[in-house]
């Protein structure tokens, strides 16, 4: 019976999981506009945007307006959200095998980059393209700055308040 009484660890971890989320895609696609206005000043952050919505619409996103863009946007949050999530909640089992955040964070930024450019892209309507390594290594240090470390540090902290927080 006292189990029930006890509040569940992840009883907070819905609004950490959604501010985090929230936080990494405004990150990484605050990144992204970046990157695209030093490699190409002449390109707005629509094209970003609409790239992304390219996944599901395909070249109709790039001729598709405000629509395609908000599509992006969404589609992006979408991506960060998942992303944040299976991170946050498998941080734990990162830990158990890791011991330090920083090379949780690293880590999982190269396994988010993996999955997006060798998995889901290549399945989505933007299909295989060819991988330069500077961009590569360009969005591997995004992820790992944008998503890996800001998740690592606070599921981290969560983490360890919960189990290090005096029983009631």
């Amino acid at each position: 019976m006292a189990a029930q009484n006890q509040p569940s660890k992840f009883k907070y971890a819905l609004p950490v999981i959604f501010w985090l989320g929230f936080l990494t895609g405004t990150l990484d696609g605050i990144a992204a506009i970046i990157w695209s206005f030093i490699t190409n000043p002449k390109a707005g952050a629509d094209v970003i945007f609409e790239f992304i919505a390219s996944a599901v619409f395909g070249k109709a996103a790039f001729t598709g307006g405000t629509q395609m863009v908000v599509a992006g946007v969404f589609s992006h949050y979408l991506i960060a959200f998942l992303f944040t999530t299976a991170f946050y909640l498998l941080y734990p089992f990162f830990d158990k095998l890791i011991r330090n955040k920083y090379i949780i964070a690293v880590v999982y930024g190269i396994i988010v980059w993996l999955v997006m450019n060798l998995i889901v892209v290549p399945l989505s309507k933007i299909g295989y393209h060819h991988i330069k390594v500077h961009v590569a290594l360009t969005g591997l240090a995004i992820l790992i700055i944008c998503i890996g470390i800001p998740v690592a540090l606070i599921a981290d902290n969560k983490y360890w308040k919960a189990k290090f927080s005096p029983k009631k």
